[in-house]
């Protein structure tokens, strides 16, 4: 008995020994998280009581969209670029940037005659980088069709006809960005395809979760091998109603009119300002998001809001006297919505000047409660990552995984850290490219919660480096 029991007590005590390293790596983090505990409460308070975020996005919505290339996103740049300076970066400036310029102009409509008293004008939108009609516009037969594939089996009906292709957002999918990701491609590529087969012109139901006759428009590409034809987005209970009255009868004629246009070139802007770090200034911390928006509502989710809290992540380094150890720097990239022209000429300009990216955050899901951080990095870093939710959790955000980071920053070269901040997206489509995306639709402390999450996230990085 007596030697059972020495064994039991030798036991014990090789299990301690083999226990301590990993008791003493958890004791570190414990009192690495604790340490930054009244930092992290005191951001998340000072963003939910001042708003102060919120605020500027009413003063960024009044400009109104934000089209790059247009007179009202030079307003907004040159707003953006005094804001900066009045947050007390060290550093603000403008990055000269061309852009492609596309004007919607006044004329947009698709009627359908029944007879010569009985008509319905049907609710579009054209889309971005789309030529216009003639003045007449363009008057033939619809062929429906719910995607490519389908719409090469009916090459021969196709010629000479408007394409209507109308494969819905699949409302049945938890992720909206997966639904949405589904039916894009008939929008980007739907002009194309239609005059492949001798269409004479395109409609596209709107990419978009909500049930409303609001047309959601976006960007759509030419094809250099076939010829361009005009192509517009169409309301879903439009869409519904041209579905069924063309299954009464196939023969129903359309008559598209619209006058948008391209136009040459055109300067713009990266807006760029940033809060040098106190011991390692070369090891830059960006945050940012697109400024441009399209030419419907204000551009308040997609992408004006996340980019006011990546400004403002900035402002409440300011304002509650936090000097970082890392360079944080904003940046507010142009023409992602049609050219991603912003974030080439970022990538370019820091790749020649071998800057150092320590890591990125990019902020382009629209507004809602925060959940998470998407990261591209390496499993070591991942596993550092995570050892900060205990702290991150404080503003909501529940978990950092392996994932897509973001249209912009994927640009940046050799950092070890990429990040898309992921709000709850459920209603994000929307408001997606539409009318509906208003400044009304921003929830102040859904907005501000989100903002203090990534100062958080920002602040960790800073103090700890990767």
């Amino acid at each position: 008995m007596k030697n059972l029991l020495i064994k039991l007590y030798y036991m014990l005590i090789i299990s301690s020994l083999l226990s301590f390293p990993q008791r003493l790596e958890a004791q570190n983090k414990e009192e690495d998280t604790s340490r930054h505990l009244g930092i992290t409460k005191e951001i998340i308070a000072t963003t939910l009581k001042e708003n102060r975020g919120y605020k500027m996005l009413s003063e960024l919505c009044e400009i109104g969209p934000r089209l790059s290339g247009s007179d009202n996103s030079l307003t907004a740049i040159k707003w953006a670029e005094k804001k900066l300076t009045e947050i007390g970066c060290d550093s603000v400036w403008l990055q000269p940037v061309m852009v492609p310029v596309w004007e919607r102009g006044d004329v947009e409509s698709a009627e359908i005659k029944f007879s010569d008293s009985n008509s319905k004008n049907l609710s579009i939108a054209s889309l971005g980088g789309s030529i216009g009609t003639p003045p007449d516009g363009i008057t033939a037969k619809v062929l429906e069709v719910q995607n490519f594939k389908q719409l090469e089996m009916l090459k021969e009906e196709a010629a000479g006809k408007i394409i209507f292709f109308n494969r819905p957002f699949d409302n049945s999918l938890v992720n909206t960005f997966t639904a949405y990701g589904n039916a894009v491609d008939q929008r980007v590529y739907g002009a194309a395809e239609a005059a492949k087969v001798g269409g004479v012109a395109a409609i596209v139901r709107s990419v978009t979760s909500k049930y409303d006759n609001t047309p959601h428009v976006g960007v759509m590409f030419y094809s250099d091998t076939v010829k361009q034809v005009p192509t517009a987005a169409i309301g879903l209970i439009d869409a519904d109603f041209l579905s069924a009255k063309l299954k009464e009868n196939p023969d129903l004629e359309l008559t598209l009119k619209m006058d948008c246009k391209n136009l040459p070139e055109a300067q713009s802007f990266n807006v760029i300002g940033e809060i040098s770090g106190s011991e390692f200034p070369d090891e830059i911390l960006l945050v940012g998001g697109h400024f441009d928006s399209w030419d419907k509502g204000d551009g308040a989710h997609d992408d004006g809001a996340p980019c006011i809290q990546t400004m403002e992540v900035l402002d409440i380094f300011k304002r509650l006297n936090i000097k970082p150890k890392r360079t944080i720097r904003c940046v507010l990239f142009i023409n992602e919505e049609n050219g991603s022209r912003g974030a080439k000429a970022y990538a370019k300009e820091t790749d020649s000047l071998k800057l150092n990216h320590l890591a990125a955050i990019e902020a382009d899901r629209g507004i809602g409660t925060p959940r998470g951080f998407y990261v591209e990095t390496d499993s070591l870093r991942l596993k550092k990552l995570q050892a900060w939710l205990p702290l991150l959790n404080y503003a909501n955000i529940e978990w950092i995984k392996s994932g897509g980071s973001g249209a912009d920053i994927s640009h940046i070269k050799n950092s070890k850290a990429l990040f898309g901040f992921v709000p709850v997206f459920q209603r994000y489509f929307d408001y997606h490219h539409s009318a509906n995306d208003l400044f009304e639709e921003v929830h102040p402390r859904e907005m501000e919660l989100g903002t203090a999450a990534m100062a958080i996230l920002v602040y960790l990085l800073s103090e700890e480096g990767l």
